[in-house]
């Protein structure tokens, strides 16, 4: 007869009687602990891969969605521990690392749409990061720098140390044999699912799993070959020369200028409360526009670009060709194109570049054939500094008066004028000066004033106030310039890079940006009005087309033809579809 205290021989477990035992354990604190510290660490490990923007700031929230990268990993280690061994301090530390890669590509793909309107590309934006530290920098105090410096570091810092304890709760629960095959087949199971849904499979299982972050990691380097790739067999066909041009009839001398205004987008008209702060502005505009005798028309073309990347919308105008990426423009840097400043001057023009975002050398400015450029250097301003542009546009405005326009006799001038101050983030707005004569002095302001303007700074979670008070100074120096020059005899062409980012104009917003032709001579705006055009600075709300056809518009306009002469169409739809990517801003650093 057996005792009732003789031990029982070791028998084989049962399939899955390690959940049973799982389940009578829940009583037990310290059996419940590593099942706890297990979920916890699989529930972060997924969050640092599936989270989502707040719009639009800079944090994050979850969608409670799955990361089948997690799974796979997890798989993996499984598999590995079962056949092999569980995985070393190393091995552990290196998959912390990685992830912590993998979480800052993921951070990327979802916060850059929010603020500036478009995926990120590594490719484009890596070579302006540098830019854009020096740019904060410029425009914090160097005690804010370092803080912000330090607070990033610390925050990656953060993020290691959580994944990589998430990490070894997960390699400690794989040494127990029950853990370890649960969590294989939770993970297999959750990649079939995955996999499921790439199938033709009525079960829409996709829904449920967040976008991988090695496919944004895969797309970034595969654009980036190909990018280079294309740089390395330029398109020779892709500026031919045209044939002809306008011959400048109506405007029998009078000076053109292309202002390009930073950041305005069709958002001044569209958000109601970035339009009210306007409102006063516009009316001065036109107010100054009747006063001095000339007329304004208006409308909404579209930008090649959103949030950033001017020099795209530059070149699109000065070439009457669609450029939408950065390989396009480098390529065509390599071409002998005849663009919109060549036109002017052979006809007598003085080709000038007004351009004080401008910090150094810029030798591809020989693409467009300047007869002189105007960058931060040869402005020489000496007034107190307003961020990291450091000078006002209205100052601008007004050096480019003293150094060509007072000149007699003078050839007619063609002014090409990329704005600065409205450039994000905004702040500080420089206050405007209604004595012009003081600009160029020592002392251009009030101090008073540049303190009242230097003690407003930037409020990164809501731009739409520091936004609208730039543009609002837009209004005013421009205004003011009319009113000081009523005596020149101009043709004006103001016109919105891009929107700005998506913070301030808004999620799925379209990418129009109004231009204003102001014009002494009818003629020339009459064309512009048969052509889409509308009287007043409201554009209606289609635009008239992308913006590289404006420029055949233009030349019209100051041919005084409604219809095109031979070879004066600049655009090419065959050119449209060169899909690389490459870098150089015209002109401006940083953007």
């Amino acid at each position: 007869m057996t005792s009732p205290t003789a031990k029982r021989p070791p028998t084989k477990d049962r399939p899955w009687s390690f959940l049973r035992r799982a389940w009578f354990s829940l009583g037990d604190p310290a059996s419940l602990r590593p099942w706890l510290s297990m979920g916890a660490a699989l529930i972060v490990l997924n969050f640092s891969l599936t989270f989502h923007n707040v719009w639009p700031t800079l944090w994050i929230t979850t969608r409670h969605e799955l990361s089948v990268e997690i799974a796979v990993l997890v798989l993996v280690l499984a598999l590995y521990s079962e056949a092999v061994k569980l995985p070393s301090r190393g091995t552990i530390t290196g998959l912390a690392i990685l992830l912590v890669v993998f979480c800052m590509g993921r951070y990327a793909e979802v916060t850059a749409p929010a603020l500036y309107g478009r995926p990120v590309n590594l490719y484009w934006d890596a070579p302006h990061l540098l830019n854009v530290v020096a740019m904060i920098n410029q425009a914090a105090s160097p005690v804010v720098s370092v803080l912000v410096g330090f607070g990033l570091i610390t925050i990656l810092v953060l993020i290691f140390l959580v994944l990589k304890w998430c990490l070894t709760r997960v390699g400690e629960s794989l040494q127990f044999p029950p853990a370890r095959r649960a969590l294989a087949v939770a993970a297999a199971g959750l990649i079939a699912l995955y996999l499921v849904g790439h199938t033709p499979s009525p079960l829409r299982t996709l829904r449920w799993f967040s976008l991988p972050v090695s496919a944004t990691y895969w797309r970034q380097a595969e654009f980036t070959l190909g990018a280079y790739q294309q740089a390395r067999t330029p398109n020779s066909a892709l500026c031919p020369q045209s044939a002809g041009d306008s011959d400048f009839a109506s405007l029998a001398g009078d000076d053109v200028f292309v202002v390009f205004l930073e950041s305005y987008g069709a958002t001044a008209y569209d958000r109601p409360e970035i339009a009210q702060t306007l409102v006063r502005g516009r009316e001065a505009l036109a107010d100054a526009v009747r006063a001095s005798g000339r007329g304004v028309v208006s409308a909404y073309v579209e930008s090649p670009t959103f949030g950033g990347a001017s020099w795209l919308a530059h070149m699109s105008l000065l070439t009457g060709r669609p450029i939408r990426d950065n390989g396009t423009y480098n390529l065509l840097l390599t071409q002998d194109c005849e663009v919109l400043t060549q036109k002017f001057a052979r006809h007598g023009y003085r080709v000038v570049g007004l351009m004080p975002g401008l910090k150094s050398e810029w030798p591809e400015g020989v693409f467009y054939g300047f007869d002189e450029i105007y960058g931060e250097r040869a402005l020489d301003y000496r007034g107190p500094e307003f961020g990291w542009w450091r000078i006002p546009d209205q100052y601008a405005l007004a050096k480019l008066d003293q150094l060509e326009l007072v000149k007699t006799p003078r050839a007619p001038l063609f002014v090409f004028f990329p704005t600065i101050s409205s450039h994000m983030p905004f702040r500080p707005t420089p206050p405007y000066q209604p004595d012009w004569s003081r600009l160029l002095a020592e002392e251009p302001y009030e101090p008073n004033a540049v303190a009242e303007s230097l003690a407003v700074e930037p409020d990164w979670t809501n731009l739409i106030v520091d936004y609208a008070d730039t543009i609002a100074y837009t209004f005013d120096y421009l205004s003011g310039y009319l009113g000081q020059r009523p005596d020149l005899d101009l043709l004006l062409v103001l016109l919105g890079d891009h929107q700005p980012p998506a913070s301030v104009s808004g999620a799925q917003t379209r990418w129009d940006v109004p231009v204003h032709v102001i014009a002494n001579r009818q003629e020339a705006l009459d064309i512009l009005l048969g052509a889409g055009f509308v009287d007043g600075l409201e554009p209606e709300r289609e635009a008239i087309g992308p913006m590289h056809e404006l420029t055949t518009l233009l030349l019209r306009a100051a041919s005084g033809s409604a219809r095109p002469s031979p070879g004066e169409d600049l655009s090419d739809a065959n050119h449209a579809g060169i899909d690389v990517a490459g870098r150089g801003p015209l002109g401006q650093a940083g953007d």
